[in-house]
């Protein structure tokens, strides 16, 4: 499944380079991280990582998966 987690406001870089199995963008007053979450234990270490570095995540969602 893919997963996206929307972040207000920009993401130090430094603190992007925790997550370095999804993508990241910035659209307009938010930070997007998006990728394959192949679990619950990789969807809740996320969200650990999110809030240990003080990272407020404002919108989680299963993103459609792409087809090819």
């Amino acid at each position: 499944m893919r997963y996206e987690f929307r972040l207000c406001g920009p993401v130090p870089e430094n603190a992007a380079e925790v997550f370095p199995e999804l993508e990241v963008a910035t659209l307009g007053e938010q930070t997007v991280f998006h990728g394959a979450v192949v679990d619950e234990a990789l969807l809740f270490g996320l969200l650990a990582r999110f809030c240990m570095l003080g990272l407020l995540v404002t919108e989680m969602r299963q993103a459609p998966s792409s087809m090819g």
